[in-house]
């Protein structure tokens, strides 16, 4: 059997499952953002505990735009260049309600088996 060491960090990654949640919170409580903003609030509000990258957050973004959370439109950021922008929508903001209550649960149980001295 042969055993592989990888020297991929992962500890900048983002947790499975968690991006769509960020990207919503963000764009719920900022606004109407262009990805490159999205990625930089994220990574702000996380405190250097990860790193989006394009290939990260623009994906990201299409899929949440196919499932009609949120919106897109062509605008201009503030370095004069033109952005796409993204915004939250009312679909979006009902699915934010629900992950964040899936989250939540999930957290308070894996708190729970961590805390479990067994």
């Amino acid at each position: 059997m042969v055993a592989f060491l990888w020297s991929i960090d992962m500890s900048k990654e983002v947790p499975y499952g968690t991006l769509d949640l960020m990207v919503l919170k963000t764009l719920a409580g900022m606004g109407s953002l262009h990805g490159y903003g999205i990625a930089r609030r994220i990574e702000q509000a996380a405190a250097g505990a990860l790193e989006l990258n394009q290939g990260t957050i623009y994906p990201a973004l299409l899929r949440l735009e196919q499932k009609g959370w949120i919106s897109s439109a062509w605008g201009t950021s503030d370095n004069n260049r033109r952005a796409r922008f993204y915004a939250i929508t009312r679909s979006g903001r009902r699915q934010l309600t629900r992950e964040t209550a899936l989250w939540e649960r999930t957290v308070s149980m894996v708190n729970r088996l961590l805390g479990d001295a067994s």
